[in-house]
C-alpha cells in the first residue's frame, strides 16, 4: 500500500508552490479578457459567390486591420459570423470594405454591438455563478456525509472539497494568465463554462474518495486509525480515479489538437482542470481531512 496521506507534506509543498505561482501570474499578468467581457462587434454576412471564401481567406483579408479577439465562424448558406473587439463604426466600415474585396456582392445580415455594460453584467454573473456553485457543493457534501460526524464533522468534508476545488480553479486560471501574456490567449464565457465543468468533474472524483472513507469508517468504527483508514481509502480508489481521468484526457487532447478554434481553448482549460482535479482528489482533498483531524487532536 502506498503511503500517500503520510507523505502529505510533500504534496502540500507542490500545491502551495503551484498556487503561489498562479496567484503571481494572475496579479502581474492578469487575464486577457475577450469579446464577452470587454464588449465588441458581431457581424453576420452572406457571400454571393459559390463556394464562399474559406475562414482562412477571411482572416487574411482582415489581417491588415489588426482586429483584437477576431473569431470567424462559417455558417450554412455561404455565411460567416465575424466577431472582434471593437465597437467603432469606422473600424466596422473598414472591416466590411476588406470583406467586399473577397466578394463584392456579399450581404450584411446583421451587426450587433456588445456594450461595456452588457459585458460587465456577463463578468459579474460569471463570478457569482462560480461562487454560488462552490457554496452549493459544500452544503451538499456536508448533507450527504451527515452520518459520519466522527472523528471530524460532516461539514469539514464539504470544506475539504471546496479547498481542493479552489486549488484546481486557481491553478487553471493561473495557467491561462500565462497563456494570455505570452501567447495572446483570451478568456470569455467558454472559459467560465470550462471552470464550472471542472467544478463538477473534480468534486465528483473527490466524492468517490470521500465515499470510500465513509464506508471504511462505518465498517470499522475506529477513529484512532483515521489516518490509516483515509490512506487505505485513497489507495482503493486511486486506480479508478486515474483510469477514468485518462480516458477523459485522451478525448480532450484530441479535441484540443483537431477541434476548431472556437472549442480548442475550452478543451485546453478542461484538460488542465481534469489533470489538477485528479491530483487534488487523490493527494489534497483527503489529506486535508487528516490534517484537520490532527489539529483537533492537538
Amino acid at each position: 500500500m502506498i503511503q500517500i496521506i503520510q507523505k502529505r507534506k510533500f504534496t502540500y509543498w507542490i500545491s502551495g508552490t503551484l498556487i503561489v505561482l498562479s496567484i503571481a501570474a494572475i496579479a502581474f499578468f492578469g487575464l486577457r479578457l475577450g469579446l464577452d467581457f470587454n464588449g465588441g462587434t458581431m457581424i453576420e454576412v452572406r457571400f454571393a459567390k459559390n463556394p464562399a471564401p474559406q475562414v482562412s481567406e477571411i482572416q487574411d483579408a482582415l489581417a491588415t486591420l489588426d482586429l483584437r479577439s477576431l473569431t470567424i465562424q462559417a455558417t450554412g448558406d455561404n455565411g460567416a459570423i465575424i466577431r472582434f473587439l471593437a465597437s467603432d463604426d469606422a473600424v466596422n466600415g473598414k472591416a466590411l470594405e476588406e470583406l467586399k474585396k473577397t466578394d463584392a456582392d456579399l450581404a450584411v445580415l446583421r451587426t450587433d454591438f456588445i456594450g461595456a455594460s452588457v459585458s460587465g453584467d456577463i463578468r459579474k454573473n460569471a463570478i457569482w455563478g462560480t461562487i454560488i456553485s462552490v457554496i452549493a457543493i459544500a452544503a451538499y457534501i456536508a448533507f450527504a456525509f451527515r452520518k459520519v460526524s466522527f472523528p471530524i464533522g460532516s461539514w469539514e468534508y464539504g470544506w475539504g472539497a471546496v479547498i481542493a476545488l479552489a486549488h484546481d480553479l486557481l491553478i487553471t486560471t493561473g495557467c491561462f494568465a500565462v497563456l494570455g501574456k505570452f501567447f495572446g490567449i483570451e478568456v470569455g464565457v467558454p472559459f467560465v463554462a470550462a471552470l464550472l465543468t471542472i467544478l463538477g468533474y473534480s468534486v465528483n472524483d473527490t466524492i468517490v474518495v470521500y465515499d470510500r472513507i465513509r464506508e471504511n469508517l462505518l465498517r470499522t468504527r475506529n477513529k484512532s486509525g483515521f489516518e490509516d483508514i483515509v490512506n487505505r481509502s485513497v489507495n482503493e480508489t486511486m486506480s479508478r480515479s486515474i483510469n477514468t481521468s485518462l480516458t477523459v484526457l485522451i478525448v480532450l487532447a484530441s479535441v484540443a489538437a483537431f477541434g476548431g478554434e472556437g472549442i480548442r481553448w475550452f478543451s485546453v482549460a478542461l484538460l488542465l482542470g481534469v489533470i489538477f482535479g485528479t491530483y487534488s482528489s487523490i493527494f489534497v482533498a483527503s489529506a486535508l481531512l487528516v490534517s484537520r483531524y490532527k489539529m483537533r487532536e492537538n
